[in-house]
């Protein structure tokens, strides 16, 4: 028979358990913080109705879509969170208590060209809240909250959170005489950090914004200072704009609730270069990113959205969400030699029985510690104590309990320590126990 070569498709993760033992540990610590904060629990299927799930798609987007017919149904599967999102609470709405927190923490599909942090398949980490007809502005200062507790919990390093308002910046365009290009320039500027201020103004040119314009946009979105500076060179521009006024009015709310919240000045910023190229977003965006590895891009972000079920139902949903690409993320801090996994199994303790006769004992020694919440492991096979011990060291468990007849006969087990340090006693299995909790 010929043999098939064992492989799997470019831009998809699969890791070796050590690895995967680190991925579950920051999956699982993004999803603590969520749960902290109210969020509920989402899982929406990973194919849907094409007619649904394409509904606002289009350009690029759709061009990365997996689609697929099966029988008579043009099915897709899913290429972010969000979307489903929209058709679920559209769906849902007459079920759901709003303002509505949920969390998906779920693979998405995206058939782009795989490279070094770009996947085919990949985990995404969101959070959103939609509210029913309005959304309190208090809720944009708590999704950055949010973000600072999950970047704390997963401890890679000094962290900034960029806030922005596309009121501000849609304002700003409009008194220019710009409101017919303001969704070209904000797609535009939102590239800055990737292609620099001069490819961002030749861009500007070519869609018709005037020279003056465009030096006018550049000093505006590269305005600094901390947050009150940042706030009093906005209103010192003496721009009229409903929209602009407003936007600022609701960038000083939402980064004094900040404040309120707990969050340290030096986590965040105001950044006007903070676009967020995506059309739906309407008030507050963010980004984040680690400070001493800023060729990583944005690690979280997100924003404000007036009504993004506007698809699926006439109802007014408005909503704000943010997002953590966990799968690049992930890729990223270790192959920076920011994570490294630790070597070590999910058993603590592996039952290690000398010969059958005593595997009854080492099984019920076994459930014993499992049922007092010390993950356990028996070892099954015939081979030689010293293949047993290899085993358990090379399976990094940090304790080894070893039953021979003596033990099994006196109700007892032998306890070593994997590491050495403790050596290895005879105890009783409360003892063991104990030793094992501690």
């Amino acid at each position: 028979m010929e043999k098939v070569t064992p492989r799997i498709l470019p831009g998809f993760m699969e890791l070796l358990p050590a690895d995967q033992i680190l991925f579950n540990d920051m999956y699982d610590k993004i999803r603590e913080v969520y749960e902290s904060f109210g969020f509920l629990p989402l899982d929406t299927p990973v194919i849907e109705l094409s007619e649904v799930l394409l509904a606002k798609a289009g350009g690029e987007t759709e061009k990365q879509i997996y689609r697929f017919q099966k029988g008579d149904n043009d099915l897709s599967l899913r290429f972010d969170l969000t979307v489903p999102l929209a058709r679920y609470v559209a769906q849902h709405q007459n079920d759901l208590v709003f303002p509505f927190k949920r969390y998906q923490m779920s693979k998405v599909y995206r058939g782009e060209r795989p490279q070094k942090g770009r996947f085919r398949e990949f985990y995404q980490c969101d959070i959103d809240i939609i509210g029913g007809d309005d959304l309190d502005i208090l809720y944009d200062a708590e999704m950055p909250a949010v973000i600072y507790h999950v970047f704390k919990k997963l401890g890679i390093g000094d962290f900034t959170i960029r806030i922005n308002n596309r009121k501000v910046l849609g304002g700003f365009f409009a008194s220019l005489g710009l409101s017919d290009k303001i969704e070209e320039i904000l797609r535009i500027i939102d590239k800055i950090e990737k292609i620099g201020k001069d490819k961002v103004v030749e861009e500007l040119v070519k869609i018709g914004v005037p020279e003056e314009s465009t030096d006018k946009i550049i000093d505006f979105i590269t305005i600094t200072g901390d947050r009150k500076q940042m706030l009093e060179s906005l209103r010192a521009l003496g721009v009229e704009d409903e929209s602009f006024v407003l936007g600022v009015n609701e960038l000083e709310t939402v980064s004094d609730a900040m404040v309120m919240f707990g969050m340290p000045e030096e986590n965040f910023r105001i950044d006007l270069s903070i676009a967020r190229g995506l059309d739906y977003y309407t008030g507050t965006v963010y980004e984040t990113t680690i400070n001493g590895h800023p060729e990583f891009g944005s690690v979280c972000s997100g924003g404000r959205y007036d009504n993004l079920t506007g698809y699926y139902t006439d109802k007014k949903l408005p909503g704000i969400g943010i997002s953590i690409g966990l799968t690049r993320l992930f890729s990223q801090l270790r192959d920076n030699g920011l994570i490294a996994p630790k070597t070590g199994s999910m058993a603590k303790v592996l039952v290690i029985p000398m010969d059958k006769d005593v595997l009854p004992y080492a099984v019920q020694t076994a459930n014993t510690f499992r049922a007092n919440g010390i993950p356990s492991d028996v070892y099954y096979g015939t081979k030689g104590m010293k293949q047993k011990m290899k085993y358990a060291a090379r399976m990094g468990v940090a304790y080894a309990a070893i039953i021979g007849t003596d033990e099994a006969t006196n109700g007892v087990l032998a306890l070593k320590d994997m590491n050495g340090e403790g050596g290895q006693k005879t105890l009783s299995v409360e003892e063991a126990i104990e030793i094992l909790k501690n």
